[in-house]
């Protein structure tokens, strides 16, 4: 793709925005980005500067939109934007940063997404394929920018990357070489519009793939198992290898449990390692490990290697993660949780006991199907955010309910209200944007106001001897 004095916009100032803005400017395109929002671009808009790039922010010039040979779009922006409108009726080409890094990223591709999950699974993979020694990198909807990855990129290497429903929508030839869909639950509604086009965003994972590749489904997901039905509107092609993942019972090909122990079913049953050697808590992640072994098994990784990697792997942060002890009550940190099915999952986590802090920035969610694992298992569910009302109005009559608006007021309140025993659960099922950066700065939050009640502790247990 030749970039040298190609006028290219970016769309979005973001961090995958940003870090495409210098991307470009680096090979010599004439760049300019564009943000909405007044304060977009902060502390980089002085380096963006500097680089010659153009900076519009504050607005979206319908000019700006017209005067490029390429558009690159950031996820965080509607791909129904007018202004995206008006460009693609004056024919302008319009991508997305993984696809801009796609054409110039050297070895293979590992691409796994899912509702969720994919978290957990790309950086597990990514840590298997280390462990056996090959040149890996780890990216995408998850830390570093794909764009980021393209400069220590290898013929002989592997790039793994998390990616979301957003990026997907503006891939054009986008190729992995083992595509994962780990699930598909409602999610995003308020950006996609419909179930249905969320579910085809995600299925553009592998529309690409060809004779050699292969896609890794989930065999419990109704909507996973519809890609390779006979009729199906949106299908894996038939030319691509099907691998399937499922915890109970064998499949004809892939990762499964089969009398208590994980193998890999091919020609041969294989045995990887036990479900109770995995560290990781919660049946969910039994299914991302299962996934990761599935695609670790397709690059060539050896069985006991995978063992060794998957012992060793620890949760990743905001991902029902534990954060500690006080007074005998378990905190955890589940803010990557920012939808009903991720919560759901959260809750089968846990026997009981639980004081579910719930709420942020509803995604046209239906709270509801949370009743009957709140009515077994949680003592107390407490709301924050914008999302509260609509919560407090599908719950608040089935269980015990607090509206306590911030994430401060309800971790105070559960450890007043908390018994040695009980578990203190952040799985918020809403997105983070209301009241904070995202959900990372929300999971942090909530560390450290749990971290902070257990300094109090501690000074009161010294001050009393």
């Amino acid at each position: 793709m030749e970039l040298k004095n190609k006028r290219v916009l970016v769309v979005g100032l973001g961090k995958s925005g940003v870090a495409a803005a210098r991307f470009l400017a680096a090979h010599g395109a004439r760049v300019t980005v564009s943000d909405a929002k007044a304060d977009a671009g902060g502390q980089e808009t002085p380096a963006l500067l500097e680089m010659g790039i153009a900076v519009e922010t504050g607005t979206h010039g319908e000019r700006t939109f017209v005067d490029q040979d390429l558009i690159v779009v950031s996820p965080g922006v509607p791909v129904d934007l007018p202004q995206l409108e008006m460009a693609r009726r004056n024919g302008l080409s319009i991508i997305g940063e993984v696809e801009l890094a796609y054409r110039f990223l050297k070895g293979k591709i590992i691409a796994i997404t899912g509702s969720n999950g994919k978290t957990t699974t790309t950086t597990l993979v990514g840590e298997i394929l280390k462990h056996v020694g090959f040149h890996v990198q780890v990216g995408g909807n998850i830390g570093t920018p794909v764009i980021d990855l393209v400069a220590e990129s290898r013929n002989d290497g592997w790039t793994v990357l998390e990616i979301s429903s957003f990026q997907l929508e503006t891939i054009v030839d986008f190729r992995p070489k083992i595509a994962a869909i780990l699930n598909i639950t409602p999610d995003h509604l308020d950006r996609h519009g419909s179930m249905d086009a969320y579910i085809a965003a995600k299925a553009r994972i592998f529309e690409n793939q060809a004779k050699g590749d292969s896609v890794v489904l989930n065999n419990r997901d109704p909507i996973c198992r519809g890609f390779v039905e006979a009729g199906s509107a949106i299908a894996v092609p038939s030319e691509v290898q099907t691998v399937w993942f499922e915890k109970h019972g064998e499949v004809g090909k892939g990762a499964c449990v089969i009398d208590g122990k994980i193998c890999w079913l091919d020609d041969k049953t294989t045995g990887i390692m036990l479900p109770s050697e995995v560290p990781l808590k919660g049946e969910h992640n039994l299914e991302n490990v299962l996934a990761a072994v599935a695609c670790a098994m397709l690059a060539g990784c050896a069985p006991k290697v995978i063992r060794e990697a998957v012992m060793k792997f620890k949760a990743v942060d905001h991902r029902l993660q534990f954060i500690s002890t006080v007074d005998g009550v378990e905190y955890y940190n589940d803010s990557k949780a920012t939808n009903v099915d991720a919560t759901i999952k959260a809750l089968e986590s846990f026997v009981g006991g639980i004081h579910l802090i719930l709420g942020g920035k509803d995604k046209e969610s239906d709270y509801t199907v949370l009743l009957p694992l709140l009515r077994a298992r949680a003592k107390h569910v407490y709301t924050i955010g914008s999302a509260a009302e609509k919560i407090e109005l599908q719950l608040g009559r089935e269980v015990p309910l607090t509206h306590v608006e911030t994430l401060s007021n309800a971790v105070k309140l559960a450890s007043e209200h908390a018994v040695a025993g009980d578990v203190v659960l952040l799985a918020p099922a809403c997105s983070s944007f209301d009241q904070f950066n995202n959900y990372e700065h929300r999971g942090k939050v909530f560390r450290g106001l749990v971290e902070s009640l257990l300094t109090k502790k501690l000074a009161h247990a010294k001050g009393g001897r």
